[in-house]
């Protein structure tokens, strides 16, 4: 071999393949034929990336729709434990607590203490429900003529607690607890309490204290209530004929008004437990050597 033939020999021995501008050359297969690259266009890529985006937007939109049911579960639950246990909502219908709360104040009532042993006490504020024909002697207001299906709803909303209750239950102030003994009136026209004369700076403008006289002893595990409009309360005192001289059972109080919540102009917190405190407590029955019982009325 001559030497040109060799230098060009070595020439080719030493000189390597130099790899393709995309990467390695392919790697021929057990038959020897070597696999087809796949070639993309110009916005192959782009088009991928928008199919896949909307795959997930997809995703997410179903996703999302899968727990609005399980979100207002959880809202209905949460609403009826707040009602059941803490604190419930109720619309005021009459104007038997003015000026202290007006009529279609809201207020947010207590009930979380009643689980606690709390009793009411006298001023208190509290809900309670009708113990037999005290709502047909409230002032009489427009019945809400609601088309069919919104009634059902607003019923619904108002049981689980996401609407106030509005005409279920009462509003009035305790006056007396049981054993108390409550009078009306005195030589000043005042409302005397175990024999003390109570200010109430709650009443309404230009009511007097009650025209309406009455002796009565509430009985234990009872309470006298009356509204602080005085001449438009259908109280306790309407009902000194009935059961209890028109005490209420204590087990029917649903809880203690705290604040008036809305409208926001007359936010207050409800007390009046000031007036009352130069009431001495009244003897346990068995202090007085007798079961406790009403005077009656005062004729």
């Amino acid at each position: 071999m001559g030497e040109r033939g060799r230098r060009s020999y070595g020439q080719h021995r030493g000189r390597r393949r130099a790899p393709g501008r995309h990467g390695p050359a392919p790697i021929a297969d057990d038959t020897g034929t070597a696999p087809s690259a796949t070639l993309r266009g110009p916005g192959e890529g782009r088009a991928a990336r928008r199919r896949a985006a909307r795959r997930i937007k997809r995703r997410q939109r179903l996703r999302a729709t899968r727990e609005i049911p399980l979100l207002i579960v959880t809202a209905v639950l949460i609403a009826l434990f707040l009602k059941t246990f803490l604190v419930q909502a109720f619309v005021i219908p009459s104007g038997s607590m003015e000026q202290t709360i007006k009529i279609d104040d809201r207020v947010l009532v207590d009930k979380l203490t009643p689980w606690f042993g709390w009793r009411p006490e006298r001023g208190d504020v509290v809900v309670f429900k009708d113990p037999g024909g005290w709502l047909g002697q409230e002032q009489d207001l427009p019945a809400r003529d609601d088309p069919v299906g919104i009634k059902q709803l607003r019923e619904g909303l108002t049981f689980i607690g996401l609407l106030p209750s509005e005409d279920e239950d009462l509003i009035k102030r305790v006056i007396g607890v049981g054993g108390d003994r409550v009078v009306c009136c005195d030589d000043r026209g005042q409302v005397t309490v175990n024999g003390v004369p109570v200010e109430e700076p709650y009443l309404h403008p230009g009511n007097p204290p009650s025209q309406i006289e009455f002796d009565v002893t509430v009985p234990e595990g009872r309470v006298f209530l009356m509204g602080d409009h005085r001449s438009n309360s259908a109280d306790s005192r309407y009902h000194l004929d009935g059961p209890g001289e028109g005490t209420v059972p204590e087990e029917l109080v649903v809880g203690r008004a705290l604040v008036i919540a809305w409208p926001y102009a007359h936010w207050q917190r409800l007390n009046g437990a000031e007036a009352f405190a130069q009431v001495p407590d009244s003897p346990s029955p068995a202090a007085r050597g007798e079961p406790a019982a009403g005077h009656g009325r005062r004729e």
